[in-house]
C-alpha cells in the first residue's frame, strides 16, 4: 500500500535570474528509458537506459495548449479498434470466458475480443490472469464488464502486457478497491494500455507499474482515481500521454477516510522518471495530478488541466520537475471558497524542489515556465510546512525519509539525539529549493470566478511561504526557521511573468498578504520584471 498521504488541514498547506523571456535552463539526460520521450523540436529530453550526469542547457518551453489536447471519451474513432482480428489472434466471443481462454494458450498471444458485453464470472476474483507478453485487443464494441461483482480486470505479474482498444467499465462494488486498480492490479511491468475506456470502476481505473506506457485511453468516473502509479518495487521510467482524465474520484475519499490525500484524476507515489504529455484532466471531484512523496525526474508539459474541484497539479515531498507549457482553466472553484485560511492553487508545490544529489531531470532547477493560468481560485503556491520532516510526527507520509542521503539519513536516524548536527539538519527536511517560476501568463477575472473571489476570501493569490515552526519539541526548525529559508536562502525565484487582473501575494508567512509593490519591494525582490497587463490587453 502506498504511504499515507498529509491531510488537506489549512495550516499544513503546505539565486540568480535566468537570461531570456523564450528561454529556460533545463537539467538533462538522467533516468531511465522514458518511452516516448526523445529530442525533437529543439528540446533535450531523457533518452536512454541508466542516469547520466546532469547538464545545464537551454531550450524553448513548448506551447501551451489554447485547446484541450486529448479529447479522447466522445471519440469513438480514436478508441475503436480493428474490426476484424489481427493475424494470429485468439477470437475470443461473448460467450467465452476470457480469463479460461487466456491460461489455455501460451504466453505471448494475441486476443482479439469480439463486439458486446464479455463477462468473467460470477466470483469476485474472477479475473483475467495473463501471460508475459499477451496482448487483449477489441473490436469496436467490446466490453469487458465487472458487473459490480468482479473486483479486478487484469491482474498478476506478467511483462509486457498489452490491453488496448477496450470498454472495461463496472469492476468492484462502489467505495471498494481502495488504492487498489482494476486493470494491472499488481502493477506489472512493461505494461502498455492504450485506447481504452476505463470507466465506473471502483478504486483506481488503471494501476501504473514499472515501465509502462500509459496513452490516448478514456479514464472517466473511476472511484477514487483514473490511474495510480505505485509499486511497493517502485516505478521508473513511466509515460502517460493523450488520455482524457475525466470525473474521478466518485466515492469521494477524502470523506469516507477523513482527509486521506488519497485521490486525484490520477496519483504518483515515489516515481523516478515520469513523462506527463498532452492530457486533458478535467472536472475531477479531487485535485487533477497528485505527486506525492519522493517522486522525482518528472517531465509534465502541454497538458490541458480544466475545472478541478481542487488543485489542477500537486507536487509534494518530491524532487526535480518541469512544468511547463500547461494550460490551467479553473481549478479550485469548489474547494478553494471553504478554504480561505490557505489559497487553493492550480498548481502546489509542497515541500518539493531540485536537489543535484536526486537522479532525474531538472535537478538544478525545478521549472515552472510557459504555462498559462486563466481564472483559477490561486495561482502558484511554493510551500514548505516547518513542522514536516523526516522523523516528524507532522510527517504524514509515514516512515518516509528524504532521497538526497537515504544511506545516512532517513526516517529512523532523523531523531531528536542527531537532528541538531550535520548531515542531519540540512538533509531531514524535504525543501521546496531552487524553484524558478518565469514566463507564464496569470490572468484573473473575479466575475468569471465566482461572487466572493477576492483579497480576503483568498482567491487570486499567488505565494511563496511557510508556517512558524512550533513542533515537535525537539524540532531544530522552530520559529521563522524555515519561513527565512524559503523565502530568502533557497533560490526560489519568480520573474519575467505577465500578470493580468486583481493579483495579491502570500511570502514568508501564512497571513502576509502583500500586494505588488511588497512582493516586488525589498527583502522579498519577486517578479521585479515581470509585466502587469488590464484584462483584455494584448
Amino acid at each position: 500500500m502506498p504511504p499515507e498521504s498529509p491531510g488537506r488541514a489549512a495550516w499544513f498547506r503546505k539565486p540568480q535570474v535566468l537570461a531570456g523571456v523564450a528561454a529556460l535552463a533545463v537539467a538533462a539526460l538522467v533516468t531511465a528509458d522514458l518511452a516516448g520521450y526523445h529530442l525533437h523540436s529543439g528540446r533535450q529530453v531523457a533518452t536512454g537506459p541508466g542516469v547520466a550526469s546532469s547538464t545545464a542547457v537551454t531550450t524553448p518551453a513548448p506551447p501551451a495548449p489554447t485547446a484541450p489536447p486529448a479529447r479522447i471519451c466522445a471519440n469513438q474513432k480514436a478508441l475503436s479498434g480493428p474490426v476484424s482480428a489481427p493475424p494470429g489472434a485468439v477470437v475470443v466471443t461473448t460467450s467465452d470466458n476470457l480469463n479460461q481462454v487466456t491460461q489455455a494458450h501460451p504466453e505471448g498471444t494475441t486476443f482479439w475480443l469480439t463486439p458486446g458485453v464479455h463477462r468473467l464470472g460470477t466470483s469476485p476474483f474472477a479475473q483475467v490472469i495473463p501471460k508475459n507478453r499477451d496482448t487483449y485487443v477489441g473490436a469496436p464494441g467490446a466490453i469487458l464488464d465487472g458487473a459490480r461483482r468482479n473486483r479486478y480486470a487484469f491482474t498478476g505479474y506478467a511483462t509486457g502486457v498489452t490491453v488496448k482498444n477496450l470498454t472495461i467499465q463496472n469492476f468492484g462494488p462502489v467505495r471498494t478497491n481502495n488504492d487498489e486498480g482494476v486493470v494491472n492490479h499488481d502493477s506489472g511491468v512493461r505494461w502498455n494500455v492504450l485506447a481504452n475506456t476505463i470507466k465506473d470502476n471502483a478504486g483506481a481505473g488503471v494501476m501504473i507499474g514499472d515501465h509502462n506506457v500509459v496513452r490516448g485511453n478514456c479514464l472517466q468516473s473511476n472511484g477514487q482515481y483514473g490511474f495510480n502509479a505505485y509499486s511497493a518495487n517502485k516505478v521508473a521510467g513511466i509515460t502517460v500521454e493523450g488520455n482524457e482524465i475525466t470525473g474521478n474520484n466518485t466515492d469521494d475519499w477524502e470523506k469516507l477516510k477523513g482527509g486521506c490525500g488519497c485521490t486525484g484524476g490520477g496519483k504518483f507515489w515515489e516515481v523516478t522518471g515520469a513523462v506527463v504529455r498532452a492530457n486533458w484532466v478535467h472536472d475531477n471531484h479531487s485535485p487533477g495530478l497528485w505527486a506525492d512523496t519522493n517522486n522525482t525526474g518528472f517531465v509534465i508539459e502541454g497538458n490541458y488541466l480544466s475545472g478541478n474541484l481542487a488543485e489542477g497539479i500537486i507536487y509534494e515531498t518530491s524532487y526535480n520537475a518541469g512544468i511547463r507549457g500547461n494550460t490551467f482553466v479553473r481549478n479550485g472553484l469548489g474547494k478553494g471558497p471553504a478554504n480561505h485560511g490557505f489559497p487553493t492553487p492550480a498548481l502546489y508545490i509542497s515541500e518539493s524542489g531540485s536537489d543535484s544529489r536526486v537522479p532525474g531531470v531538472f535537478n538544478q532547477t525545478f521549472e515552472i515556465s510557459g504555462n498559462v493560468f486563466t481564472d483559477n481560485w490561486a495561482g502558484v503556491i511554493l510551500w514548505e510546512n516547518a513542522d514536516r520532516f523526516a522523523g516528524s510526527a507532522a510527517n504524514t507520509s509515514t516512515g518516509v525519509g528524504t532521497l538526497v542521503n537515504p544511506s545516512v539519513v532517513n526516517a529512523k536516524t532523523c531523531t531528536a539525539a542527531t537532528i541538531r548536527d550535520q548531515p542531519y539538519l540540512r538533509d531531514c527536511r524535504w525543501k521546496t529549493q531552487n524553484v524558478r517560476v518565469h514566463d507564464n501568463v496569470f490572468s484573473l477575472s473575479p466575475d468569471k470566478v465566482s461572487p466572493i473571489c477576492g483579497f480576503s476570501s483568498g482567491c487570486g493569490f499567488n505565494g511563496l511561504f511557510s508556517n512558524w515552526g512550533t513542533y515537535p519539541t525537539w524540532s531544530p526548525y522552530q520559529k521563522a526557521v524555515v519561513q527565512d529559508a524559503i523565502t530568502y536562502h533557497q533560490a526560489n525565484r519568480f520573474f519575467n511573468n505577465t500578470y493580468a487582473g486583481p493579483w495579491n501575494f502570500i511570502v514568508h508567512e501564512q497571513g502576509n498578504r502583500v500586494n505588488w509593490a511588497a512582493w516586488q519591494g525589498a527583502p522579498y525582490g519577486q517578479d521585479q520584471d515581470s509585466v502587469v497587463k488590464v484584462l483584455g490587453e494584448r
